[in-house]
């Protein structure tokens, strides 16, 4: 059920990210995706037990995405970064499929290292 505690704060989120309209490595304007350097999975199952909680129906969900948002805005706005689909294929071949949250800075540097490689900087 976890993974539809996920969709439904995508949901609420959606209209407030700030995808870029280029790639953040190579300025590329093609395949964009949104990348959060903080896996939204990783920062749910963290927060659940913290909180000792169990998301599991819909009004669980519902009743507790505003709080878990406003508790992440950073993590969920600010610390993301838009990449064309090859770079971000890249980032994951070295992180991940779901990063762990103690890699969010790592994955930081590795994007500016790429920019600085690709003369973004």
């Amino acid at each position: 059920m976890k993974r539809y505690f996920i969709k439904w704060i995508r949901d609420a989120c959606k209209s407030a990210y700030q995808k870029g309209e280029a790639c953040e490595i190579c300025d590329s304007k093609e395949n964009l995706e949104f990348h959060h350097y903080s896996t939204l999975s990783e920062l749910v199952h963290a927060w659940e037990k913290k909180n000792k909680l169990r998301i599991d129906s819909d009004d669980r969900a519902i009743r507790y995405r505003q709080p878990f948002i406003e508790e992440h805005r950073q993590e969920l706005f600010e610390e993301t970064v838009t990449l064309c689909r090859d770079h971000h294929l890249q980032l994951h071949s070295i992180y991940g499929k779901n990063p762990r949250l103690i890699t969010a800075k790592r994955q930081m540097r590795w994007v500016e290292r790429q920019r600085v490689r690709h003369g973004m900087v």
